[in-house]
């Protein structure tokens, strides 16, 4: 399950390695494995290793059903994780495994976290400290997807509409002003609403638009406040900004008095299929050209947004630039942690860590001949002892200097 990803990452770090041709890495619970072999593209295989909680399917077991498609005999794995993703997961070790001389260099992407708030996602966690490491011409997210490439996915945002009342008991309604009821012209718009389907690259992306929950106070009482969540599941032709309008166009009616709040309580964007790209036109070939679209909004989302499938070179490139500025940055964190504690008080007056005063400003209008005026003046140090230090006229040296 989430946060308990420890034995598995264990298990499937020692897998990789045990392989002798992967550089293997572990970052916290995620695993990451690539080749380097110098081919002209590289291809990303990725896959969460945490699961939903058990809910009476452990231990798993296997059995024999027949074939709803074709009423063969076939055996089924029954289990917590079994389809997302623990299957995916299987796929991908068992092709690093057997295929010795790959025609693309590979990138596998062990991560932990997925199933929960997507601030612990370890693919953001990934992104953060590895950039380079997500760099892939294409990506491929193990998700259940029937046998078929899911391309893309939808992008989903959750609404809030809150009205307000006046409370009381329901056995007086009458001294009441029922918040819900002011709700009804939502409900009435969202069931009137005619969803649009679009096909980008031969994928039918089917969008629509839901309330999915709706609450007042209590069972018994006439509600001063009241709030009718929406979700809009969007196909990636449209940005979060887009999905936001359309929203509001939707309901412009009864959002028009200025007496329901408007709020965006969720919103993750979409993800284009890319099927033009030639890397997934490979795929798609290799996979006997049957495809469709992806509803459920997915991880390929995150990957879009790095660019895969678009100017990969460029965003190779611009991946390596921000790995550079990550380690900088955690360098510079550790650096001013201990340098914090060895303050130093210089010429201008100012005290300020050691670290610092190589890109401090001074704060004094004359030359003061402190460490940062001279950096920034580009003036040498002083000729003699390191230790000796002439002050300019103008400027008196500070004791502990």
């Amino acid at each position: 399950m989430s946060h308990d990803e420890e034995r598995i990452a264990t298990e499937v770090g020692a897998a990789l390695r045990a392989l002798g041709r992967f550089e293997v890495l572990r970052v916290g619970n995620n695993v990451l494995a690539r080749t380097n072999r110098g081919r002209p593209q590289r291809v990303m295989l990725a896959g969460h290793l945490d699961t939903v909680p058990i809910a009476d399917n452990v231990p798993s077991r296997r059995e024999v059903v027949a074939s709803a498609a074709t009423g063969e005999s076939i055996d089924v794995l029954h289990g917590c994780g079994t389809v997302d993703m623990k299957s995916g997961d299987a796929v991908f070790l068992h092709l690093a495994a057997t295929m010795a001389d790959p025609a693309y260099d590979l990138t596998l992407i062990f991560y932990e976290c997925e199933e929960i708030a997507s601030r612990f996602n370890g693919l953001g966690r990934i992104e953060r400290e590895l950039p380079e490491w997500l760099a892939a011409d294409v990506a491929i997210l193990g998700e259940p997807s029937g046998g078929l490439i899911e391309a893309g996915c939808q992008g989903t945002i959750r609404v809030r509409i809150t009205a307000g009342g006046v409370r009381a008991h329901s056995a007086r309604s009458w001294l009441g002003d029922n918040a819900v009821h002011k709700l009804g012209p939502v409900l009435t718009a969202l069931q009137s609403y005619s969803a649009r389907t679009v096909d980008i690259d031969g994928c039918e992306y089917r969008e629509g638009l839901s309330a999915v929950r709706i609450e007042g106070v209590a069972g018994n009482v006439v509600p001063d406040e009241a709030f009718v969540d929406v979700n809009f599941r969007f196909a990636p032709d449209r940005s979060v900004d887009d999905a936001v309008a359309h929203v509001r166009e939707v309901l412009a009616g009864p959002l028009a008095d200025g007496a329901l709040a408007f709020e965006v309580t969720d919103a993750a964007p979409g993800a284009l299929p890319g099927l033009g790209a030639p890397a997934a036109a490979k795929l798609v070939a290799a996979a006997g050209g049957r495809f469709r679209a992806k509803y459920g909004w997915t991880d390929v989302s995150r990957f879009a947004a790095l660019g895969i499938l678009r100017s990969t070179s460029a965003r190779r490139s611009e991946l390596r630039a921000q790995a550079r500025r990550a380690r900088r940055d955690r360098a510079d964190h550790r650096g001013g942690r201990r340098a914090a504690r060895v303050p130093r008080r210089i010429a201008c007056g100012s005290w300020q860590p050691r670290r610092s005063l190589t890109t401090s400003t001074c704060a004094t209008a004359a030359p003061c001949g402190c460490r940062a005026w001279r950096r920034r003046n580009r003036r040498p140090p002083t000729s003699g002892s390191s230790r000796t230090r002439t002050t300019p006229t103008g400027c008196t040296a500070t004791p502990g200097g």
